[in-house]
């Protein structure tokens, strides 16, 4: 698998399958909102090599990786999950909208009890 020393992280990125293009990958990094080895950089042409570790955000988390093997091509994901070991801790999911207990606006469940609660006199 190991093809080169080293490789583009815009490429990496896609090869692993983090980002779905190529061009998201590198707005990404060029954005500043990765961090190789715990540095920021903010040049997709930034090159890689195996030992390396990675953090960024990815929809919600923040994730952590170490490349294991430099890939020759975007294949299907378990080719792509063979690329990295995945550092990232467990994390909370982030917290709901507050419901409706005075706060916020009620679900379509919540607000059908309150439809019945209403019918029935309760009000």
């Amino acid at each position: 698998m190991l093809v080169s020393e080293k490789i583009r992280i815009d490429k990496w990125l896609w090869q692993a399958r983090f980002f779905k293009t190529r061009s998201l990958s590198a707005k990404m990094v060029s954005g500043g909102h990765l961090r190789l080895n715990g540095n920021k950089i903010a040049k997709p042409a930034q090159n890689v090599s195996s030992g390396d570790v990675l953090t960024f955000p990815q929809g919600r988390i923040i994730r952590t990786v170490r490349i294991e093997a430099l890939g020759t091509r975007r294949g299907p994901a378990p080719e792509a999950q063979a690329l990295y070991f995945d550092l990232t801790e467990k994390q909370d999911p982030v917290p709901r909208n507050p419901r409706y207990e005075g706060k916020g606006r009620p679900d379509k469940k919540e607000r059908r009890a309150l439809d019945l609660s209403r019918r029935d006199g309760a009000f």
